[in-house]
């Protein structure tokens, strides 16, 4: 390989330009490819997420790998992405003998033998699952659906459930409707429940974990509960709703979405029926998208998980939560994009301390770190937009709103860790309507009076 080549590839490696590399590196015809041609390859689809044609071409020099660490590493890497996690331990281990006390494959390598128990757990009570759904034939049929809960004092009342939640309790032949259009048969306790009120928030909205999720060590969370319907944008085939979830968010296709959770989309709860099938009794899982769509076992039946529900104050943590937060705000490292763009402003001095003050404001109104559709929310997006076209003048609406997350959503310690993209796009469209923000020849600029206003709000911060 060229070694000019080698510095460029290094080079992309560096500023996170995967898709350059392959890109260069694809045009050499396979038979010419050598070890470090395909394994530049392969390590360039792993950090594009495509895992599969990383393994492809880490096969191809399976053979000259065997003695690099490196090269089983990336091996193990791919696989544990790919949920293989059997498979991700041995070539992690190989990586381990051959350079023992490297902290990134002792790393991975943890995981990967976590997540395989975990799999095998899983694996062992599906199966079990379905052995006993076979012997039973039906038998528990004749149950009256939550006859042992009241449910008098289960729901929470707010103007945001019934604009965002409750619709009129469903007739059978909506039932009927939404089980076709979703394919598969709802739990009776479900039906039961959503014709005592169709969707809502409930006043017990916590649910006990035995393992750690993105959400807590030993709890899951939920926003609220889908209703039957269509109308209302968190029902089942709402907007927002099952189908969506999956087809958009890429959640499994293993069942239905019933509850949303306060990380705006990056995790939710499931009824799982690959134990049951379709027309069966389904489980309850926690499914989190931040971790590879991570599946957590809640319960058996959604009777028993809302049995299970608890109140939030037996995890009220907010007082540490909010101290972390002011913490992450006033210390965090910015990302990579971040800083870049705040060491080409001249118009506000010390911005990064003005972005900081904003942003404890932030937490000491809310409690934690989050970005909405309060106002001070949107000098932060007002603030990032500006920062971003400064440096960046021709960049359309899709190119901006792919962006977006690479600032402050993710990226760094000085993050949020999640957002409902509908956020964006609202406050997009409304600073388009105010003409604070125009479009000429597909990209957006702020005018220059928005441009004073913002600066004005970040130099009185």
């Amino acid at each position: 390989m060229n070694p000019v080549h080698i510095e460029q590839l290094n080079q992309w490696h560096e500023e996170d330009k995967h898709q350059q590399i392959v890109d260069a590196l694809i045009t050499i015809p396979e038979k010419d490819r050598d070890y470090e041609t395909n394994n530049r390859l392969g390590r360039a689809y792993n950090n594009l997420g495509l895992y599969e044609e990383a393994l492809h071409h880490f096969e191809l020099i399976a053979e000259t790998g065997q003695p690099d660490p490196l090269w089983h590493y990336r091996v193990g890497f791919a696989l544990y992405h790919l949920k293989r996690y059997e498979d991700a331990v041995k070539a992690l281990r190989n990586a381990d003998q051959l350079n023992a006390g490297d902290q990134h494959t002792e790393s991975l390598l943890k995981w990967s033998l976590q997540k395989a128990e975990k799999q095998k757990r899983e694996q062992s009570r599906i199966e079990a699952k379905r052995k006993a759904a076979l012997e039973s034939h039906g038998t528990a049929a004749n149950q009256v659906p939550l006859a042992n809960m009241s449910l008098t004092d289960f729901w929470e009342e707010s103007e945001y459930a019934r604009n965002s939640y409750q619709s009129e309790p469903p007739m059978d032949d909506l039932v009927i409707s939404i089980e076709e259009e979703l394919g598969y048969k709802l739990p009776a306790s479900y039906i039961t429940l959503m014709k005592q009120q169709n969707g809502g928030i409930p006043k017990n909205a916590c649910f006990p974990t035995e393992e750690a999720t993105s959400w807590a060590e030993d709890h899951i969370a939920i926003s609220g509960i889908m209703g039957i319907g269509r109308e209302k944008s968190y029902s089942l085939c709402g907007d927002l709703g099952s189908t969506f979830m999956i087809e958009e968010w890429g959640y499994p296709d293993i069942g239905v979405v019933i509850c949303d959770c306060p990380s705006a989309g990056h995790d939710v709860v499931m009824l799982d029926y690959r134990a049951c099938g379709r027309d069966g009794e389904p489980e309850v899982i926690h499914v989190d998208q931040e971790d590879d769509y991570e599946i957590t076992f809640l319960a058996d039946n959604f009777e028993a998980f809302i049995s299970g529900l608890v109140n939030e104050e037996e995890y009220d943590t907010s007082e540490e939560d909010k101290q972390a937060a002011l913490d992450k705000v006033a210390h965090g490292k910015f990302s990579p994009l971040l800083e870049e763009l705040c060491a080409t402003i001249t118009e506000v001095e010390q911005l990064e301390q003005k972005i900081r003050r904003i942003c404890t404001q932030i937490v000491e109104e809310k409690g934690h770190f989050s970005f909405h559709a309060d106002e001070l929310s949107y000098v932060m997006y007002d603030v990032q937009f500006w920062l971003y076209t400064k440096s960046y003048p021709d960049t359309s609406r899709e190119q901006y709103l792919t962006i977006y997350e690479k600032m402050i959503t993710f990226g760094g310690e000085f993050s949020l860790g999640g957002y409902a993209p509908s956020f964006i796009t609202d406050w997009l469209d409304r600073r388009l309507q105010e003409g604070r923000i125009v479009q000429d020849n597909g990209c957006l600029h702020a005018t220059n009076s928005f441009v004073e206003e913002v600066v004005q709000q970040l130099q009185s911060a």
